[in-house]
C-alpha cells in the first residue's frame, strides 16, 4: 500500500441511497474503511432512507433519497435546493484534504458537490450505458462543472468508454475492489448442495439482471440434467419471479432472499456453477470478483464489463448476451464436465488478485497524491466552497430544478 506523506482529511460523497443495495455503495463503504486504516480522516455524504438504522459512524445523512427509473433500473437519488443546503454545510463545517466524488455527472450528491466546491477533487464514473437520459441529455450543463475535477477515474474501459462518449473526457481505469482475504475460509453449506446446483445473485425484479433469461434456459438444462437445483440470491418478489417459468420446474428453485456477506461466501461455495445472465447496463460486476474471490466456476453474458472482469474468458466462460439456447447449450456443457468445472473454480481466484483492496487502494492513493500538490509557498489547497454557491444559477430554464418536484422525473 502506498503511504502518502501525510494523513488527510477526505470527503466522499455517494450519488445513490447508503441503505439500498449497490455496487457503488459498497465500494465507497470499503474505500472509506481502507482509508480509515491507512490513518486517513473520512466523511461519507449520502442519501440514506432510515437515519436510525445507520450503522457506518463516517457517514453524514444528507436526506431521504427519491426513486427514480436510471440505466435500467431504480436509482434512489437525492437533489434539489433542500439536498445543496446541505452539501454546502457538510463541506463548510469539514476542512477537507480533497473531495472523492463518485458518480459526478448524475442529477445527485455528487454533481451538487462538484458544482459548489473548489479545489482537490476526484470524480469516480461507474456508469455504462449507450444512452442515460437524464445524466448526459444534461451535458452542455454537466460538463463544466466536471472541468472542476482534478483528477477522474472509471472503474472499467466500458464506463470510460461511456464518459468520453457522453462527455468528452478522459479518465484512468482503476476498478472497483474487494477485499479478497475475506473470502479465503469460506465453506459450502450442505444444504444447498442437493444435485447439480447453479446460482444466481441480483435484484431479479430488473430485467437487466436476466432472471427471466436464466429461467428460459432452465427447461434444456434439466433435460440433460434431471437433478438441477438453482438457487436465487437478492431481493425481489419471489411469486412473481415463479411465473416466468413452467410450474413443474418450482421445485428445483429455492429463493434465498439478502444473502449476509458470510452466506454469499458460502453461496458461491456451494454452487457447481454461477451464472450472470445480465443483459444490459453493467460497468464493471463486483459480483464476478466476488465469485472469482471465492473460487467459483462462473459462466457470465458476453457483456464488455463482464468480458473485462473475466480477462475475456480467461477466469470464465461467456455465452451470448440475450441468448437462452447459447446460455442453455454452455451451462448443460459445463455441467457435463466436472473436470472443467473444477479446474476453472481452482484457478479463478488467481483473476480476483487484481481486484484486491491493496492493489485497488494504492492505484487510488496515487490519485490522490497526485491532485494534492505542495503549493511553492509550502502549503497544501484546501477545498473550498465556490463564492457563488448557488448551483441554480448555472442550470438554464429550471431544468435540473423541476428534477425534485417531479419525483425525478425530467
Amino acid at each position: 500500500m502506498v503511504t502518502l506523506n501525510r494523513k488527510l482529511n477526505i470527503g466522499l460523497v455517494s450519488p445513490y441511497g447508503w441503505d439500498a443495495p449497490g455496487g457503488v455503495q459498497v465500494h465507497i463503504r470499503d474505500l472509506a474503511h481502507l482509508l480509515i486504516r491507512e490513518g486517513h480522516r473520512v466523511s461519507v455524504l449520502a442519501p440514506v432512507e432510515d437515519e436510525d438504522a445507520l450503522r457506518d459512524e463516517f457517514v453524514v445523512p444528507a436526506g431521504r433519497p427519491i426513486p427514480i427509473p436510471y440505466n435500467g433500473a431504480v436509482a434512489r437519488v437525492l437533489f434539489g435546493p433542500v439536498a445543496a443546503s446541505r452539501v454546502r454545510q457538510w463541506i463548510s463545517q469539514n476542512d477537507f484534504d480533497l473531495l472523492h466524488i463518485h458518480e459526478p455527472a448524475i442529477p445527485s450528491l455528487g454533481l451538487l458537490a462538484c458544482s459548489l466546491s473548489d479545489g482537490p477533487m476526484v470524480g469516480t464514473f461507474h456508469v455504462a450505458a449507450e444512452r442515460i437520459r437524464i445524466a448526459f441529455a444534461i451535458v452542455p450543463i454537466v460538463e463544466p462543472i466536471i472541468e472542476r475535477l482534478r483528477a477522474r477515474i472509471a472503474v472499467s474501459e466500458v464506463a470510460r468508454s461511456t464518459l468520453l462518449t457522453h462527455v468528452d473526457t478522459d479518465a484512468v481505469v482503476i476498478p472497483n475492489g474487494i477485499d479478497l482475504a475475506s473470502f479465503a475460509d469460506a465453506s459450502p453449506r450442505l444444504e444447498w448442495q442437493l444435485g447439480k446446483t447453479i446460482g444466481f445473485i441480483g435484484r431479479f425484479a430488473e430485467k437487466r439482471k436476466g432472471l427471466s433469461l436464466l429461467f428460459e434456459a432452465v427447461p434444456a438444462i434439466v433435460d440433460r440434467h434431471p437433478d438441477l437445483r438453482i438457487l436465487i440470491a437478492g431481493p425481489g418478489e419471489s411469486e412473481e419471479a415463479l411465473e416466468w417459468i413452467d410450474p413443474s420446474l418450482h421445485s428445483r428453485i429455492t429463493f434465498l432472499g439478502m444473502l449476509s456477506d458470510e452466506e454469499k461466501r458460502q453461496f458461491f461455495k456451494s454452487v457447481d456453477l454461477y451464472i450472470a445472465p445480465n443483459t444490459g447496463g453493467e460497468s464493471f460486476g463486483i459480483i464476478l470478483a466476488e465469485a472469482m474471490a471465492t473460487g467459483a466456476a462462473i459462466l457470465a453474458s458476453d457483456l464488455p464489463a463482464f468480458r473485462f472482469v473475466l480477462d475475456d474468458g480467461r477466469w470464465g466462460r461467456h455465452f451470448r448476451t440475450g441468448d437462452w439456447m447459447d446460455l442453455a447449450r454452455k451451462a448443460s456443457e459445463l455441467l457435463d464436465d466436472p473436470k472443467t468445472l473444477e479446474e476453472m473454480a481452482a484457478k479463478s481466484h488467481q483473476g480476483a488478485e487484481r481486484f484486491d483492496w491493496p492493489v485497488v487502494g494504492r492505484q487510488i492513493l496515487d490519485v490522490y497524491d497526485f491532485i494534492t500538490p505542495k503549493s511553492e509557498n509550502g502549503e497544501y489547497e484546501k477545498v473550498r466552497l465556490v463564492a457563488d454557491s448557488r448551483p441554480w444559477n448555472r442550470f438554464p430554464l429550471g431544468g435540473l430544478n423541476r428534477f425534485e418536484k417531479n419525483d425525478g422525473r425530467v
